[in-house]
């Protein structure tokens, strides 16, 4: 196999820096499988039903998280609002929230309160420049005929409003979420320090014509061409501290990924370190990277070091992380112990590399 130097190689645990995690039955059912995917640090969204908008309800929901599991550091956010204020966010940050998510009205999974105009919000975001909040972009715009906006363009459309708040609040730390593009990755490489992106466990895996053919792997933003994915890769192994982990896991009831429905979302949490060395290993094969590109200092910084960093979080645990060749398969189906609730992984079927945890 192209990475074979990785088995064995041992690794700080890794941090997921987006994660969505659900309620209720679904929470119960993936929660426990953050470790599984060699995690053991997540930045949990907040757009449940009714959205995180308050400091209570965030607190709430983080205390469900940590007794489903304890040995899970869960960072937590609200949702941009019309309710929230810049007392809100000075609340926020003495409650040790770590920041605000923005989603475009009606964009993607529970956004329907979603921004329609960030103009409102410029006193907010001055309060949490002032505050050291991170502000996390979900970085498109709602589809437009009049305007050719679709699925495919929407993120690079949104780019602009990406350099424009960057303008106005360079101090702001901002993260354009699951960045899906080369001219995303241009984009925030042009901005300041303060301005970084994440990258999920499957978008280096996909082109438009997997998710064009396979619900499960449909989510918004969609996956691109395969310059985009090609450019995923190498900024994955560039060592560029502005790019680092956020899987992006989002699971949805079997039953809402059939191509009728076409629930936006891929999960990924059981193997999250283990797709990302999948997803090099098949770079490597295609000829887009080199075994020699991906290292022990490069898999640390992007699965660890770089998204810690830039939140400030340290990892108090310091537990470690073993990686092993492909010696497990994905399953085709979670299913909850009542069978009520159902989840189909990304890449179900199909071999994958494990982290197992250092004892």
């Amino acid at each position: 196999m192209a990475l074979d130097k990785l088995d064995g190689m041992e690794l700080p645990a890794a941090a997921d820096m987006h994660v969505h995690l659900r309620e209720g039955a679904m929470m119960d059912l993936v929660t426990p499988t953050i470790r599984r995917g060699g995690v053991n640090t997540v930045y949990v969204m907040p757009n449940l039903v009714p959205p995180i908008t308050t400091v209570q309800h965030a607190l709430a929901y983080q205390a469900r998280l940590q007794a489903l599991e304890p040995d899970v550091t869960f960072l937590m956010s609200l949702y941009l609002h019309p309710t929230i204020s810049p007392e809100t966010v000075v609340a926020a940050k003495k409650a040790g929230i770590t920041g605000i998510k923005s989603y475009p009205h009606g964009v993607t999974t529970h956004s329907d309160d979603g921004v329609l105009s960030y103009e409102p919000f410029y006193p907010v975001f001055a309060e949490m420049e002032r505050q050291h909040l991170v502000l996390n972009l979900h970085g498109e715009l709602p589809p437009s005929a009049g305007e050719d906006i679709t699925v495919l363009n929407a993120e690079a459309a949104f780019l602009p409003t990406l350099m424009d708040l960057h303008r106005r609040f360079p101090q702001l730390r901002i993260i354009l979420e699951h960045c899906t593009s080369a001219a995303a990755i241009e984009a925030v490489q042009a901005c300041g320090p303060t301005v970084a992106a994440t990258i999920t466990a499957h978008h280096p895996f996909l082109i438009v014509d997997d998710w064009a053919g396979d619900p499960h792997c449909f989510c918004k933003p969609v996956a691109k061409l395969p310059s985009d994915r090609r450019a995923l890769l190498k900024v994955i192994v560039s060592g560029d501290p502005k790019f680092f982990f956020g899987t992006d896991s989002a699971p949805h009831p079997a039953e809402t990924k059939r191509a009728d429905r076409f629930a936006a979302g891929v999960f990924t949490q059981p193997h999250a370190v283990g797709y990302v060395i999948d997803a090099l290993e098949q770079g490597i094969e295609m000829g887009v990277l080199k075994a020699e590109d991906v290292t022990k200092e490069i898999l640390e910084g992007f699965l660890s070091g770089f998204g810690r960093k830039f939140y400030g979080v340290e990892d108090d645990r310091k537990e470690r992380i073993v990686l092993s060749k492909p010696a497990e398969v994905v399953e085709d189906l979670l299913r909850s112990k009542d069978g009520a609730v159902e989840v189909v992984p990304f890449r179900r079927g199909r071999m994958t590399w494990e982290a197992r945890w250092k004892s």
